[in-house]
């Protein structure tokens, strides 16, 4: 059957049952796409993380989300982690410096302790937090809070960051962030230590991270695994000389 014949049957049949065009897609396939900004129907909030790896914008739409709501006069306050002092010690900044004032704290405990009248509530770097932010999260989404978190999927290693999966996990809405491969030009999800330092908790920048692509990620993550193989060699080589 021709596309015009098919076109002129999808017309007749849009005529004859006067369904809304709209009505033939199924909307809770689009939902996950939109920022919901308050709930009319029950007095519950709920949960958006904004994820993905290092340079993505993440902080930067988080930040982005939250003007929106300060701008509509809804009551907002915001957290980040007190370990994370790059740019300030109270704002929450992104790398392209956008910022916001927000309450750093030392445990997510805290959070549930200050986010009082409040109808927004922001929570940067979620990945350094300890596990209790789920359920801190949880009950503030509970109260009708609507709570916004951003934070790192994905460690330098590669392997899910700390409270994140579970926060994505019991999220209404999630949104992966991508950054450019500094190496390919393609989009990117994982952050590549630089440095050598095996601490899961390592704070940087630019001299110490790139985003890169799965391919890139990977050839650098199999020339660092050449280079320590080579280094053992040459230990072993002079350890018996000796």
């Amino acid at each position: 059957m021709s596309l015009i014949i098919k076109g002129l049957l999808f017309l007749i049949n849009l005529f004859f049952t006067k369904k809304p065009f709209f009505n033939l897609y199924n909307a809770e396939n689009y939902k996950m796409f939109l920022e919901n900004t308050v709930n009319h129907v029950e007095q519950f909030g709920w949960i958006e993380v904004i994820c993905g790896s290092m340079f993505s914008g993440k902080t930067e739409e988080l930040i982005r989300r939250l003007k929106r709501a300060q701008f509509a006069k809804q009551k907002v306050e915001i957290f980040k982690p007190a370990v994370d002092v790059r740019y300030d010690e109270e704002k929450v900044v992104s790398h392209d410096a956008n910022e916001i004032r927000s309450t750093p704290v030392p445990a997510a405990a805290n959070i549930r302790i200050l986010a009082n009248d409040v109808q927004v509530v922001g929570i940067d770097e979620a990945q350094f937090f300890d596990d209790e932010i789920v359920s801190v999260c949880n009950d503030l989404a509970n109260r009708g809070v609507r709570v916004i978190v951003a934070g790192l999927d994905m460690d330098f290693k590669g392997n899910p960051f700390g409270p994140m999966p579970a926060l994505m996990a019991t999220a209404e809405y999630v949104t992966k962030v991508h950054a450019v491969c500094t190496k390919t030009g393609n989009l990117a999800h994982y952050s590549h230590r630089k440095v050598k330092n095996d601490n899961v908790v390592f704070l940087g920048e630019t001299e110490e991270y790139e985003p890169l692509s799965r391919a890139a990620y990977y050839k650098e993550r199999l020339q660092e695994k050449i280079v320590k193989i080579d280094v053992k060699d040459v230990e072993k080589i002079s350890s018996k000389k000796e």
